[in-house]
């Protein structure tokens, strides 16, 4: 795909915190979304070709706080990717937070494993999430040059959306699983090399939606499979982020948000189950 291009913006307010969210438009990046702008962010919604969904969202984030717009993006595409956060700054004026949302999820096995598949995974779930990791790093600098008073320094933040599946391993989508595992050792270096500038924090839901591998009854089920009963809602992954984008002494950790699954053993993914 091409670079990334702005499409619609409604609202516009400089002093009204301004994130984006990668995979916005539908989903669990959509209730993050809704959740952040009823908290009074402005929200950049990225999209890679669900164009409906983001116009959507945005209208439904624009309605709860000063101003929502669209980017779309490939985030496969290293130079597509290094652009987008320019971009949304160019449309938005400045940028506080970066949500890593999106995933590539497509199945493999040790069996089916290819290095194209791996590339995949790992270009759009780690590759793109550290290149906005750093672009975030380099706007939030310029921010505080700019300002030239430490009083007035800002921070930004970085939360990346990984998987509880890390903790709890299982063979099934074996490069998705890598990529997510790739991002996780990323939250620890990124805390390191980009402090005290940025706070990088990781969110590790469990089964929080269900899919159309899994009817009803069965996402039912396999979401009480769980010391509390229940796995994550997207209410609570979308506080939790919100909770690490407020808090300012979480940087460097994943907070795994999934009613305990990770400490069970499942022998497949929840999909396969």
């Amino acid at each position: 795909m091409s670079a990334p291009s702005p499409a619609t913006t409604v609202g516009a307010a400089a002093t009204v915190p301004t994130v984006l969210i990668t995979g916005a438009a539908k989903r669990l990046g959509r209730e993050i979304a809704l959740a952040l702008a009823a908290s009074g962010w402005r929200v950049a919604v990225h999209y890679r070709d669900s164009l409906e969904d983001a116009t959507k969202t945005i209208a439904d984030c624009a309605r709860l706080t000063g101003g929502a717009a669209a980017f779309r993006c490939n985030l496969g595409n290293e130079t597509a990717v290094r652009k987008l956060l320019p971009t949304v700054i160019a449309e938005m004026g400045h940028v506080d937070a970066v949500v890593n949302s999106a995933s590539t999820f497509e199945h493999d096995s040790a069996a089916s494993f290819s290095f194209a598949a791996m590339e995949k995974h790992m270009r759009s779930n780690a590759g793109a999430a550290i290149l906005l990791s750093q672009a975030l790093h380099a706007h939030i600098a310029e921010r505080n040059q700019a300002a030239g008073d430490a009083a007035q320094a800002v921070g930004g933040v970085v939360v990346n959306l990984l998987d509880q599946k890390l903790w709890n391993q299982n063979p099934d989508f074996f490069s998705y699983t890598l990529s997510k595992a790739a991002l996780e050792a990323a939250n620890t270096m990124l805390a390191l090399a980009l402090s005290p500038q940025i706070r990088v924090v990781g969110v590790a839901p469990g089964l929080t939606l269900t899919s159309h591998l899994l009817n009803d009854d069965k996402f039912a089920a396999l979401h009480k499979l769980s010391p509390l009963g229940r796995s994550s809602t997207p209410q609570d992954v979308a506080s939790t982020v919100l909770f690490a984008l407020q808090n300012q002494s979480i940087t460097g950790t994943t907070l795994l948000v999934d009613g305990g699954q990770h400490l069970m053993r499942f022998e497949r993914d929840f999909s396969l189950m």
